[in-house]
């Protein structure tokens, strides 16, 4: 039975590529996933291990949590601390260490490093072992600084040139004194890093004598574990805490490691669409093999094979099979890995240098994905083909299912759809996160019903194209009948298309809808000309607001600046705002009361009011972060949103109980509204900074299309991989059906049908089937982008239902298209096809 299964194996080697390229392109994409994830995973430990290494011991403050009325604020790590650190047994050295965000500008004026990978740091002393210059010497006072090496090579800044860059808005014209060399992760990542003196960086990240960290270094002989001993003898444990270098590394390690792990599961995820997809391919395949080989399959029945060899035969087809599209596909994954590294370079993303890692759990899983799917699929077949009876089996009365086995299929499809249902508009009904398990149980539910059910829908769906294919005459009315002739495999065929385009429509629905609902949101709260912010959403300096304040043309504006506090005896955001004008830059609905901010009458969002028991009128009590008290009146209640919300009062009132006042935003009017002048003004009032964005409604709106439109994108692109494995299994099927069809295909050839006739019957049943996996893949993609929708529509009262008709039209031709190309190579091998010998053929 050994020797059996693998002359199979050799002699249906052209029909069994298809099933090797299905299984090699999902092992290549899980095996391509893992490569990529760990070796960059592997290059960013390495190298941020690297930056440890001037690091023994770490002291950091305790985090400290809110009681009672008092606001839970960070210790603050003063000169004491760091002299104290300094001399205690064991400790050769201590550096403080003070960062933040700073925007340097390149020589063209744009961001350099992204809006998140722009860093700023202090360098200690003449000589900073951290950061060992290159070129140049130490930065003294506030206009000198040091820029990393990796940053001066991509922007071409030499020592002596003059720089813009910005802390918190306002800008700064600092010269290079010199460039260093750092193993940062954030600077190999791309980004950059600046560095002060370290007076003037505790100035401008508003840290005056303080420190975020204190570096301890070890004398010769001395274990880390030690000198960490010694600091917590020495220092206030209650409100510091110390941590080794081993265990920093230890801790980005893993930091690293779980960053990768949310991108891997992403991948995989659509690793795991495909081979879901190539599953269906593979069992068709094995289906189609196995009926051919019927009468071999009883013969050997008659000579003594009992059921469990002949379903062992199969699986061992199946693993053969799959031990080679395992391997190819494990080799084209490290391909793919390295590829996808390179492409991150190449998209202003690159990673550190490092070998490319291919761990034996990646050669296992690829592998094992492989040749288990393969054999998985291909169990049901052999088994079916094991329980024939050998007499049957030769006298062909297996051929078709019985009416009990379609008739549970039915059922079983039923039961598993209307479950579906169900749960996912029980799912709707829910507040936000706690319908989200029960919608993806319901969609995997409704998934598999429609899967089951397709054979029964296949026919009254086929034949609604019936006045179509009548144009094409004999070959059109052939292709309709050939489509619901084997209504199995026609289901299995375009279910594999449906699958794809399922997850495609609902996620483009989903999108659409919520791209319209934030403009709707945007323009009804915001009646502002513009709303000024750092690029990275870090906050402003005041002086922003009063700069715009100032600037001509301005008739109003209004910080949005963020403070905790306490209500209550729990945690509240406060939102400064300028009480004169916020009402006429913003559009709030009023529910109760007025909207009149000022002194201590405050307005509250409609959920906070709601918590509290407030009405208009109410009155409570805060404690402000610097522990003083204040009795507050609701003057009114509005309706927030996700752009606008909380407790506003008038900054005029907040600022004195605030240590260090940043803002979050600005809101601008003008007095000729929006326009582009008008932007230029406000942009070079402030600089031209590159760090701070000056967005007008409409370029809200743009900024959160670019997101949605570069999530769908990438969608797209990972989606696509299970739409080419659903071409194979459409060309897999045709061309299987062809063979299975020689004789019939003789046969009208023989009684008149020409080459074009057969190629068009071809051709019109790839379409049909195509199309017909694109209906139930739009209609099941429209059902759930509408679930989704209801279900995060629960938490904005803007939200609305949009289809997006003219995307779904193109997916309808992708799916045709599909059929179109799929048709090519069986329709051409079917035209070629000798009459005389297609018709002797068994």
């Amino acid at each position: 039975m050994f020797r059996t299964a693998l002359r199979n194996v050799l002699a249906h080697k052209a029909r069994l590529l298809m099933t090797v390229l299905a299984v090699m392109l999902g092992v290549a994409f899980v095996s391509g996933t893992l490569v990529f994830t760990n070796t960059i995973s592997e290059a960013f430990q390495s190298r941020s291990a690297q930056g440890f290494d001037e690091v023994d011991v770490a002291v950091t403050p305790r985090s400290q949590d809110a009681e009672g009325d008092r606001v839970g604020r960070q210790p603050e790590l003063t000169e004491s601390l760091l002299d104290e650190s300094a001399r205690v047994p064991g400790a050769a050295s201590a550096i403080g260490v003070v960062e933040g965000f700073t925007a340097l500008a390149d020589q063209d004026g744009k961001l350099v490093g992204g809006n998140f990978g722009t860093r700023g740091g202090n360098y200690w002393g003449p000589e900073d072992p951290r950061y060992p210059l290159a070129d140049g010497r130490a930065p003294r006072g506030r206009d000198e600084i040091l820029i990393d090496s990796e940053t001066a090579e991509r922007t071409g800044y030499q020592v002596g040139d003059t720089v813009r860059l910005s802390v918190d808005g306002p800008v700064l014209t600092p010269v290079v004194s010199g460039v260093f060399t750092t193993d940062d992760g954030n600077v190999a990542a791309g980004g950059s890093l600046v560095l002060f003196d370290t007076a003037t960086a505790q100035h401008l990240f508003g840290k005056v004598g303080t420190y975020d960290e204190i570096d301890v270094r070890a004398e010769p002989g001395v274990t880390q574990a030690a000198l960490k001993t010694e600091l917590d003898e020495a220092l206030p444990g209650d409100t510091v805490e110390t941590t080794t270098g081993e265990r920093l590394a230890a801790d980005q390690a893993e930091t690293i490691a779980a960053s990768m792990g949310g991108l891997r599961q992403g991948l995989l995820v659509f690793a795991g669409i495909s081979l879901f997809v190539g599953t269906f391919i593979i069992a068709n395949t094995f289906t189609m093999l196995v009926a051919q080989r019927t009468r071999e399959l009883a013969l050997l029945r008659a000579v003594g094979a009992s059921r469990r060899q002949v379903t062992r035969s199969v699986l061992i087809e199946a693993f053969v099979v799959g031990a080679v599209a395992a391997v190819v596909g494990l080799v084209a994954g490290i391909g793919i890995g390295a590829g996808l590294r390179s492409l991150m370079g190449g998209l202003d993303a690159p990673v550190p240098d490092g070998p490319l890692v291919v761990t034996p759990g990646t050669v296992g899983a690829a592998l094992a994905v492989g040749v288990l799917i393969t054999m998985l699929a291909a169990w049901l077949p052999g088994r079916r083909a094991a329980r024939i009876p050998p007499v049957a089996a030769m006298s062909s009365v297996h051929a078709r299912a019985t009416t009990r086995s379609l008739v549970l299929r039915n059922t079983l499809g039923a039961l598993f759809s209307a479950a579906g249902v169900a749960v996912v508009l029980a799912a709707t009904t829910m507040d936000g996160s706690d319908g989200q398990a029960p919608m993806g149980l319901g969609a995997v539910l409704l998934i598999i019903g429609v899967f089951v059910l397709t054979p029964l829908l296949s026919r009254p769906l086929i034949a609604a194209a019936t006045p179509v294919l009548r144009v094409f005459g004999v070959a059109g009315k052939l292709a309709r009948q050939n489509s619901v002739r084997n209504p199995r495999r026609t289901a299995a065929t375009a279910s594999a298309l449906m699958i794809g385009l399922t997850l495609i429509t609902g996620m483009t629905v989903l999108a659409g809808s919520l791209q319209t609902s934030i403009d709707k949101m945007a323009s009804a709260a915001i009646e502002a000309d513009y709303v000024v912010s750092m690029a990275n959403y870090n906050p402003l300096s005041p002086d922003v607001a009063e700069t715009l304040r100032r600037t001509d043309g301005v008739t109003a504006t209004s910080p949005l600046r963020n403070a905790p506090s306490r209500i209550d005896g729990g945690t509240e955001n406060l939102t400064g705002v300028t009480g004169a004008t916020i009402g006429e830059l913003t559009d709030l609905p009023v529910r109760g009361g007025s909207f009149r901010v000022g002194g201590t009458d405050v307005v509250v969002d409609a959920v906070t009011a709601e918590e509290h028991g407030w009405r208009a009128g109410s009155g409570f009590t805060v404690t402000y972060e610097d522990g003083a008290r204040q009795r507050l009146t609701v003057a009114g209640i509005y309706e927030g949103n996700e752009m606008i919300s909380g407790i506003m009062l008038d900054t005029a009132t907040l600022a004195p109980h605030q240590p260090d006042p940043v803002d979050m935003q600005v809101m601008v009017k003008t007095a000729d509204g929006a326009s582009e002048s008008a932007k230029d003004a406000l942009e070079k009032a402030l600089g031209s900074n590159p760090a701070i964005r000056v967005q007008d409604k409409q370029d809200i709106s743009n900024e959160i299309a670019q997101t949605f439109t570069l999530i769908l994108n990438m969608l797209y692109g990972l989606l696509a991989m299970a739409v080419i494995v659903a071409v194979l299994g459409v060309v897999n099927t045709l061309a299987m059906s062809v063979f299975e069809r020689s004789q019939e295909i003789g046969m009208l050839r023989a009684i008149g049908l020409d080459r074009r006739g057969v190629k068009w019957m071809v051709r019109l049943e790839s379409l049909v089937i195509s199309l017909f996996g694109g209906v139930l893949g739009v209609g099941l993609g429209v059902f759930f982008g509408w679930a989704a929708g209801e279900l995060l529509g629960s938490r904005m009262a803007t939200y609305e239902l949009v289809l997006p008709w003219a995307r779904m039209a193109v997916f309808l031709l992708l799916a045709a298209t599909v059929g179109v190309l799929a048709a090519l190579w069986p329709a051409r091998r079917a035209a070629r096809l000798n009459m005389l010998a297609a018709i002797k053929s068994e």
